[in-house]
């Protein structure tokens, strides 16, 4: 049977990072995506400035600045009527003061370039190996049909609904949320001054994120969990309506809103595994711990835990011998990020989305009131959205 030292499951952000750091460290790594390519739209395209500063280290830095997108500097709230500058990246310290917005697709072809890598498109893992309950490989389906892949190590990298992590048996804790996500794009209007935002409105029942995508705005329409089929049900022009309200576009540009195909639905979770491993087997990014949309932190989060990993298990890999021990300590260092993100992303739920959804959001709550009052404030939440807790540096035998 085929052998590899380790095999990651999913070729999205934590798995493709994962694999150029230990490809870097000489360890021998196949990744297995189910997919013919990563042309998937409405997933997270925020690269912040942490995974900006991560590919200068790695050398990927000139390349990425290559391709093109929007920078982000701030992002400002209409709350209650009221205009909030909740976050500034424009004061952060280093090189990166911005967000990029990239199509993840670009991102994930950078890192897919960056190394000889064994990446197997359109290889769909279908369950787990074990021999004396310690987890061996992966069974897989590809074109040439069924297969076997054996591995020291398995890494899970297959997403918020991972088969892996299911078949390992490990069950995330849930935390209730209060929304789901309309995705829509919003050409641009002809005229309108590009000024490199996010900007939010909460309040009067509704909730919706813009983001400067520089040709279109990449919509984020909130709406309350389970009313999908409700909301749909009062037809497209009530939608198109809604976005005229809040964001001042004319029917030109709705007229774009051709059909609620148009309109994807993105069902919120947000959990986290109480213990990321199991013997042969780890859970990284979405697959250890599913994040609100709030923030927009879950590609970062996910990508520095790919960083911490590959720093962790480089060694081990090489020399053949990776112990529960080993996965225990990127699970003790990754989890405390986690927590952290996760616990500011259910205030901000608290806090802001679910009375603005509710229709009892009638002033600005006293967190952003402090914002607006102290401006450096706003620096501070840049630096938490942006940067984060415990960020994560190349490791040296991966820098270029």
């Amino acid at each position: 049977m085929e052998h590899v030292t380790c095999c990651v499951v999913g070729g999205g952000p934590a798995g493709m990072m994962l694999s150029v750091l230990l490809a870097r460290a000489g360890v021998k790594v196949t990744v297995l995506e189910k997919h013919g390519d990563f042309l998937r739209d409405f997933r997270g395209d925020t690269v912040h400035p942490s995974t900006l500063r991560l590919l200068d280290e790695l050398g990927l830095g000139q390349k990425f600045a290559a391709v093109p997108g929007p920078e982000l500097t701030e992002m400002r709230m209409r709350v209650a009527g009221e205009t909030v500058v909740a976050a500034n990246f424009g004061r952060l310290p280093g090189r990166h003061k911005h967000i990029r917005m990239v199509p993840q697709w670009d991102f994930l072809d950078l890192l897919a370039s960056a190394e000889p890598l064994d990446l197997r498109m359109n290889t769909e893992v279908t369950g787990l190996r074990r021999t004396n309950g310690r987890v061996t490989g992966v069974t897989y389906r590809d074109a040439d049909g069924e297969g076997e892949l054996s591995a020291d190590l398995v890494v899970a990298c297959d997403g918020r609904d991972s088969l892996v992590r299911r078949e390992a048996g490990l069950r995330p804790l849930e935390f209730p949320l209060p929304m789901d996500v309309w995705q829509v794009r919003i050409p641009a209007p002809p005229h309108e001054e590009r000024d490199g935002r996010v900007f939010g409105v909460f309040g009067n029942g509704q909730v919706a994120v813009t983001m400067d995508r520089g040709e279109y705005h990449q919509t984020s329409y909130l709406i309350r969990k389970g009313e999908d089929a409700q909301l749909r049900a009062r037809g497209l022009e009530w939608f198109r309506g809604r976005l005229a309200e809040l964001f001042g576009w004319d029917a030109e540009v709705l007229a774009d809103i051709r059909s609620w195909d148009d309109v994807k639905l993105l069902e919120t979770s947000m959990g986290r595994l109480p213990q990321w491993y199991v013997d042969g087997l780890l859970c990284l990014g979405d697959a250890a711990h599913t994040m609100s949309p709030v923030g927009g932190v879950g590609v970062n989060l996910a990508i520095q835990d790919a960083v911490a990993a590959a720093r962790i298990l480089a060694g081990p890999l090489s020399a053949g011998r990776v112990s529960t021990q080993d996965l225990a300590k990127v699970q003790k260092r990754r989890e405390f990020p986690t927590r952290v993100a996760q616990r500011a992303q259910l205030g901000e739920h608290e806090m802001l989305l679910k009375p603005a959804l509710d229709g009892t959001l009638t002033r600005v709550p006293p967190p952003l009131r402090a914002v607006q009052r102290i401006p450096a404030l706003a620096v501070v939440a840049a630096y938490l959205g942006g940067i984060g807790v415990r960020p994560e540096r190349a490791p040296a035998f991966a820098r270029r």
